[in-house]
């Protein structure tokens, strides 16, 4: 499975235009089932639980810068949570999958499913973006 600390090319003209068969050759097949096929991957999972270094959260799919490292704390949730996105990062939309409403987050640039977003999280936002690790990259602060 690919790094979780990764660098990325810039993928801003090229992201929302990819066929799913480039998609499938850029992505390992665990950050395809998430980012391309709104996977969840297993609580505690993730190497980015237990990252604590300064730096970004980035899309694994683009490279879109998506949370500072700041933002990030425990939830107890068993996937990386962070309190707010940085500005423009994140969309959200409605999710009625399961049997329930909840609602899902996707990467402003290339729409790849990163997780979903709780009232429950702690101050100043009150919100709880619980992300899959797998949807994501983490480029240390230098």
């Amino acid at each position: 499975m690919a790094s979780q600390e990764t660098t990325h090319r810039d993928m801003t003209d090229t992201a929302e235009t990819r066929t799913e068969a480039e998609w499938r050759q850029e992505l390992t097949p665990e950050q395809y089932r998430v980012l391309r096929e709104h996977g969840t991957e297993r609580a505690g999972t993730s190497p980015l639980n237990n990252e604590k270094r300064a730096g970004t959260f980035v899309c694994a799919g683009c490279g879109q810068p998506l949370f500072e490292s700041d933002t990030k704390y425990e939830s107890g949730s068993g996937w990386p949570s962070f309190f707010a996105p940085m500005e423009g990062a994140v969309e959200t939309q409605t999710d009625r999958s399961f049997f329930m409403t909840r609602t899902e987050v996707h990467c402003a640039r290339c729409k790849g499913h990163l997780g979903h977003v709780f009232e429950d999280g702690p101050a100043p936002t009150g919100l709880r973006y619980c992300m899959n690790g797998a949807a994501m990259g983490f480029e240390p602060q230098e």
